[in-house]
């Protein structure tokens, strides 16, 4: 995913924050992970924490794994995914 994209996701629940208040709470989660990856490889790697250091790598791609899930049952008609059109 790129900035952009996460930008007008990010815009688009704020948006329809009233009608699909659980959808921005589980993407701000995914968000609230992915950035712990970001900010706690480093940290833990300086501490020597290799094994928090590896679970933070996982976390790098989840936003991108998230939205890719989501159209995947989206297309199957298992989940209605209405901010897919944000993406492009």
């Amino acid at each position: 995913m790129t900035f952009d994209q996460l930008h007008d996701l990010k815009n688009w629940h704020s948006r329809h924050v009233g009608d699909r208040p659980l959808e921005g709470q589980v993407w701000n989660a995914v968000l609230t992970l992915w950035l712990f990856g970001w900010v706690g490889v480093p940290a833990a790697w300086m501490l020597g924490r290799l094994d928090l250091a590896l679970a933070g790598l996982v976390l790098l791609p989840l936003p991108g794994l998230y939205v890719a899930l989501r159209r995947a049952l989206h297309r199957r008609r298992l989940l209605r995914c209405d901010w897919i059109a944000a993406l492009g």
